[in-house]
């Protein structure tokens, strides 16, 4: 045996369970189809060590003990996140700070259906007084954008029991990003032993009860096969669902049929973020500063309509951000059109073109969407469900066990807090068996 077990992904919940596992002496190794760890965590330096562009994951969502314990023990800190948020109407920007979360209370009602439905079907309900349209349009945008969701797919109940868990009630960021997070737990795993192995996609996983044959191929195409009493998959819900013809990794045999029917049962979400870098924060000062300490801004009518600052730290960067089917919408979109959509929704939100595009130095993204071992940003659940997410993370026949956000509990789908969990519970599941066999 080349380990006791194989921990597929080196994002946030593989690098949890490999340290898990190591510490109770187990020997890992960790395989990484990227040449970096941190999966869909990517935070890439800026000219500020406090601000640096975070192209996926963000923010710290609801009380994320985990997270914060982790912040504690790495010497870091978190900050949380504030600001105003204005809207664009009709040419003008009017600060209403209660617009989005305060139609969520919408998504109250639906604990007295008799049974799921779309977010989409829900909302047509509120269609009868233009008060309530108002607030089921905003209760859209929000889904869509937060939830990075297609209302149309999206379990009206599952976004209901999320927000009713608190998960979206609180938002802090990692200061200076989650990068050294997540280079804290790596060098933790690492000085207990774990081989993490960068550059290694798996192609296909074999598996008999307590035994375990992953097939490989590093960045040179050589090809070889580890062996392993189980196995910890944190394949992104994107990866999984992908078309069996055209995906990189096969089961062999192939999952249970429990295990592909929650599969099924999980949407991966799709986004566009763009992180810009202006030579000043201009939108301080214009205006007479009427923008100062504003956290976000909104537009509906075009392609990107989300843009949040660094507040309270004060930074020159924005951020800009479209979910759901307005980031589908963007798919056939290269990394230049992305960003030059962004500068134009800036610009429209503003009213002044010449002043944000004379102070744009530069900008980074990533196609999160045609990343091929992410295939999305992070997972929602359909209309029919609600008890997916805990049907995937079942272990299979003691001998392979799921982690990653589309298997959190506690309303943590699509968090970085609920992977870290995710990546321990399938560790502590791990070790148990093979502490069985």
């Amino acid at each position: 045996m080349d380990a006791d077990a194989i921990v597929i992904g080196a994002g946030a919940a593989g690098l949890a369970a490999a340290r898990t596992l190591a510490r109770q002496k187990a020997r890992v190794v960790v395989l990484e189809a990227r040449g970096r760890i941190g999966g869909r965590v990517w935070s890439r330096p800026g000219s500020r060590p406090a601000t640096p562009a975070e192209l996926g994951a963000e923010f710290i969502h609801g009380p994320a003990l985990k997270t914060f314990a982790l912040l504690r023990e790495a010497g870091a800190a978190a900050v949380d996140t504030g600001g105003e948020s204005w809207t664009s109407e009709d040419g003008k920007l009017v600060c209403d700070d209660d617009e989005f979360l305060g139609a969520t209370h919408l998504f109250a009602g639906v604990f007295d259906l008799p049974h799921d439905e779309s977010v989409d079907v829900f909302l047509r309900r509120f269609g009868g007084d233009e008060a309530q349209r108002e607030r089921a349009r905003n209760a859209r945008a929000f889904v869509e954008g937060f939830e990075a969701a297609d209302p149309a797919l999206a379990s009206a109940l599952s976004i209901a029991n999320e927000l009713r868990s608190g998960v979206d009630s609180l938002s802090a960021r990692p200061l200076g990003g989650y990068g050294a997070l997540l280079e804290h737990i790596r060098a933790q795993c690492e000085s207990e032993g774990v081989e993490v192995r960068l550059h290694n996609k798996v192609t296909r996983v074999a598996w008999a009860r307590s035994s375990v044959t992953v097939d490989t191929v590093d960045a040179a195409g050589e090809r070889r096969a580890l062996q392993s009493r189980a196995a910890i998959l944190t394949l992104p819900i994107g990866v999984l669902r992908h078309p069996a013809a055209e995906n990189d990794v096969t089961f062999e045999p192939q999952l249970p049929s429990s295990t592909r029917a929650a599969i099924g049962r999980i949407e991966m979400g799709h986004v566009v973020k763009v992180v810009m870098s202006f030579k000043t924060p201009f939108w301080e000062r214009i205006d007479a500063a009427r923008y100062r300490d504003a956290g976000f801004f909104y537009i509906e009518n075009e392609p990107i309509a989300t843009y949040w600052t660094q507040v309270p730290v004060r930074s020159e960067l924005l951020v800009a951000w479209a979910g759901g089917p307005r980031a589908t919408a963007l798919r056939a979109c290269n990394a230049v059109e992305r960003i030059e959509l962004a500068l134009r929704g800036l610009c429209a939100i503003f009213g002044d073109a010449q002043t944000v595009r004379s102070e744009f130095d530069n900008a980074l993204t990533h196609d999160w969407i045609g990343d091929p071992y992410s295939r999305g940003a992070y997972s929602y659940v359909a209309v029919g469900g609600i008890d997916a997410r805990e049907e995937l993370a079942q272990p299979i026949d003691a001998t392979l066990f799921f982690a990653g956000e589309a298997t959190a509990g506690a309303g943590e789908g699509g968090t970085v807090n609920g992977a870290m969990r995710s990546g321990e519970r399938a560790a502590e599941r791990a070790l148990k068996a093979l502490g069985a066999s």
